[in-house]
């Protein structure tokens, strides 16, 4: 196998070689395997970057990498389309792990970004959890030279750099302090107003009760289905209405005429018009925090998954909430009103730095500066 990935790896740079005979231009290019579509963050870095700079070129790469064996090989010769403007970008942004930033060699002037798609440092991931269940193997990740090249790596605060620069294997003076332009919005009344009034032109009478939304994380090889009915089942749909977001990979369906199971909206979109948020171990309880929330966390695997993957943060302490394995307890708190919102600001501020100037409009001066060295 090992071989196998090094002649591969060999045969692409062979043919990167005869590709970075293409000139550099005026461009930065964006690449991303979150999603086929650009995340919120790329949009509005392209729209900001179009305004300062009309210039410039800017390309977005934005495709997943899918499972089935057509899908890869479609993922191939889009890595082709990847290698070209690579070689002819002065900046590359990355928002996750790219394979061809990592291991190919690249022209001198390259510059490269990790702007990584989550915020804070929560779940353990990259090197912190290499040999483990979720992570990769040592062996591949020294192969495929992973989260290699990079000349930046972003974080959303100084209390979150260290781990990120564990996480990435990257000294702290590549460490860069900038939070997700994705606060600009959470931070803006007029954007808040906006998404609360989408969400209402569709579920018109959602807040003619308290809205209670349950956010968990993504279960790799768990069905959570009679988890999620526990909590259900604890509710009381006279006083409460229940929203269900669950990540996008889940293919759990929820069948319950009682619950809002949502398809439509983002998860920082239905928290908007929520008054109370249950999540467990995912990243977006950083959003949520941002949206000064009250958080409840039923941790129903709390035990296996701290086997399993682990967290950068105490997660009986730090979390700004209460915690439960207990569907039943968790109810009980949120009809006692148990939260304290000013612990959940604080955590807001610890983990997500205030910059001056928008966060946006910060990234995007960075990435003008880097083109025009």
């Amino acid at each position: 196998m090992a071989i196998v990935i090094k002649i591969g790896i060999f045969l692409i740079n062979v043919l990167y070689f005869f590709i970075k005979l293409f000139p550099t231009k005026h461009k930065v290019t964006f690449i991303s395997r979150q999603k086929n579509v650009m995340s919120k963050d790329i949009e509005l870095l392209y729209n900001d970057l179009k305004t300062k700079d009309s210039s410039l070129e800017i390309v977005c790469l934005c495709k997943k990498l899918e499972g089935n064996l057509f899908d890869k090989f479609k993922y191939i010769l889009h890595m082709i389309v990847q290698m070209y403007h690579i070689a002819t970008s002065k900046v590359v942004v990355l928002d996750s792990y790219c394979i061809c930033i990592s291991i190919l060699k690249h022209k001198k002037n390259l510059k490269v970004v990790q702007m990584w798609h989550a915020m804070g440092s929560f779940k353990k991931f990259g090197y912190s959890i290499l040999d483990q269940k979720e992570g990769s193997s040592s062996k591949i990740a020294h192969l495929m030279g992973m989260h290699k090249n990079y000349d930046y790596v972003f974080t959303s605060s100084e209390l979150c750099l260290p781990n990120f620069a564990e996480a990435f294997n990257v000294s702290h003076d590549k460490m860069v302090v900038m939070p997700l332009p994705c606060v600009d919005l959470l931070t803006n009344p007029k954007h808040i107003k906006a998404s609360r009034k989408k969400v209402l032109s569709k579920y018109k009478d959602i807040n003619k009760k308290k809205v209670i939304l349950y956010a968990p994380t993504f279960r790799k090889n768990f069905d959570m289905t009679n988890d999620i009915n526990n909590l259900i089942n604890n509710i009381d749909f006279s006083k409460y209405n229940l929203v269900i977001k669950l990540h996008p990979l889940s293919d759990i369906v929820i069948d319950d005429e009682r619950v809002i199971f949502d398809k439509s909206f983002s998860t920082i979109d239905m928290a908007i018009v929520s008054d109370y948020v249950i999540t467990d171990y995912s990243a977006v309880v950083f959003e949520i925090a941002l949206l000064n929330k009250p958080i409840f966390f039923y941790a129903f695997d709390k035990d296996a998954y701290l086997d399993e993957r682990n967290f950068y943060m105490n997660f009986d302490k730090d979390m700004p909430g209460v915690i439960s394995t207990s569907a039943r307890e968790i109810v009980k708190a949120i009809e006692k009103e148990k939260y304290d919102l000013k612990k959940v600001k604080k955590f807001a501020s610890d983990n997500v730095a205030k910059v001056y100037g928008g966060y946006t409009n910060n990234i995007s001066k960075f990435i003008i500066k880097l083109l025009n060295k």
